[in-house]
């Protein structure tokens, strides 16, 4: 059975703490206690650790070794369209765990008005949900969440591959995959809003040179599609690399 996971502000000196919360989650409901082994992770590097200490509010590690792991297959961007923030949450949190590496609220012409003022005060909490979900999924690495930025932004980004989800006449997402794919491709992937992209922002993503992806004929809420299509490029890429 694999290990359990968890994040830490620093290793310093062969040692590691977590404190408050996060420690009382430790000690109270997962029954942590001295001497048993964890992962633990500094977002860089992840360690092999023996509990060292644990009380109410502070558990110390004592490092043992540090592990070599295997990185991520793509590193995937997800510029995903502002809906309703119960679903955005699920949305992060589920793409952590399908093993994005940036995730950037977008506000479109048909998003929800005022939900990018708002998304800025729930980056702290979206920011938890990631963390632990990580946790929960074994990343090595917790993903960005980054503030939102509206969609003429988003579209300049600078990734290798771009696709734009669309519900309309575009071709299947894996009908126009790269054949050769390679460990640490860039990818960003485009989802809209409910209701879907205006014809003014297909102007500008496809201006752009994103290229137009179907996941196919059924109307796909935003978090269903963004998810459907991570899981897809994922898959992809991890079937490439073992092939090669």
């Amino acid at each position: 059975m694999a290990r359990r996971r968890f994040f830490v502000d620093e290793v310093r000196a062969g040692r590691a703490r977590i404190a408050g919360d996060d420690a009382h989650h430790l000690t109270r409901v997962l029954r942590v206690e001295r001497g048993q082994k964890f992962e633990i992770s500094d977002n860089r590097n992840v360690y092999l650790a023996e509990v060292d200490t644990a009380r109410k509010d502070l558990v110390d590690f004592a490092i043992l070794e540090r592990l070599e792991l295997a990185g991520p297959p793509v590193d995937v961007t997800l510029f995903a369209s502002l809906i309703r923030f119960e679903r955005f949450e699920l949305l992060i949190e589920k793409a952590t765990e399908l093993g994005v590496k940036t995730i950037v609220p977008v506000q479109a012409e048909r998003s929800e008005k005022g939900l990018d003022g708002a998304a800025v005060k729930r980056l702290p909490r979206w920011k938890r949900v990631a963390r632990e979900a990580s946790e929960q999924s074994r990343r090595a690495q917790l993903p960005e969440i980054e503030p939102p930025m509206p969609l003429h932004d988003a579209v300049r980004n600078g990734n290798r591959f771009r696709y734009a989800l669309e519900e309309g006449d575009a071709a299947p997402i894996l009908k126009v995959l790269p054949g050769i794919r390679r460990a640490g491709d860039t990818v960003a992937l485009l989802v809209g809003p409910e209701g879907g992209w205006t014809a003014g922002e297909r102007e500008l993503f496809t201006g752009s040179d994103w290229q137009p992806v179907s996941l196919g004929p059924s109307i796909l809420k935003t978090e269903t599609a963004a998810l459907a299509a991570l899981a897809v490029l994922m898959a992809a890429w991890n079937e490439s690399l073992q092939v090669d």
